[in-house]
């Protein structure tokens, strides 16, 4: 084991390029490089735990709580799953989770907004420590969101990462569900523009975009979901390519690459 990952986990993570891309860009990103590579790729170091990363807009500090966490930063800052332009505007994070993700998006600027999505009330609190700097730049509605509005049962766990709308884990509990497009309708009737609609829901993904009305569509200009579709999601509205464990979807007539 390597860091909490089977010896064919190690093996695969060879031939992925990904993997790469986040290696360089772990010198980039962290302030203290030995010490994130021992907590990235042994699984060392205590938590929870500050550390340093350098941003677009300076040197801030993100807390983590496993490495779990530790994971998900490096996912997000050094292997770049969401690509995120410096004149980022406005955001939609489906899934926010202890506010990593925003943190990222929030620090591509100093104005951008994120509208954040969150169900699990031990990740709530820590969201809300994790973006005391940035109140005011960000709006949490503590709630699931997918292709349906209503009551769901919403499997949590330990680590907060790994949680969803009926994912069976240790402990269950009701929350309330919101269909994505009453969301973007009012993100939308705020912004004129989406840049950005993360979604990181641990299944609920693929149901969630195609439930997406086509007149809400014209406004977006990035999704970026945790999932590996067989299909054209959105066919043919949006440049479709895969990311390692991201689907990016990218709308060309607003300039998405």
């Amino acid at each position: 084991m390597l860091g909490n990952r089977s010896v064919r986990q190690a093996l695969c993570a060879l031939v992925e390029k990904t993997h790469y891309i986040a290696f360089v860009g772990m010198f980039r990103v962290y302030k203290n490089v030995p010490d994130a590579f021992r907590r990235y790729l042994l699984g060392k170091g205590e938590y929870p735990v500050s550390i340093c990363i350098n941003t677009p807009v300076g040197l801030r500090e993100v807390r983590l709580y496993s490495h779990h966490d530790m994971l998900t930063v490096n996912e997000i800052f050094c292997r770049n799953d969401y690509p995120a332009e410096q004149n980022l505007r406005a955001v939609v994070d489906i899934g926010a989770n202890i506010g990593l993700s925003a943190f990222y998006f929030m620090t591509r600027n100093n104005q951008a907004r994120c509208y954040l999505f969150e169900p699990d009330p031990k990740n709530i609190g820590r969201l809300r420590q994790q973006l005391k700097s940035f109140e005011g730049r960000y709006e949490l509605e503590e709630c699931a969101v997918s292709d349906f509005d209503g009551k769901v049962t919403f499997g949590v766990e330990s680590t907060g990462r790994y949680g969803g709308i009926g994912v069976k884990t240790e402990q269950e509990i009701t929350v309330d569900c919101r269909h994505i497009n009453g969301i973007l309708r009012e993100v939308i009737g705020r912004e004129r523009i989406i840049d950005v609609v993360k979604i990181d829901t641990e299944g609920a993904e693929i149901a969630t975009v195609k439930a997406i009305d086509a007149e809400l569509l014209g406004n977006i200009r990035h999704i970026f979901i945790e999932a590996h579709p067989e299909e054209d999601l959105l066919l043919g509205k949006f440049k479709q390519q895969q990311y390692g464990s991201i689907c990016q979807l990218a709308n060309v007539e607003l300039g998405g690459a």
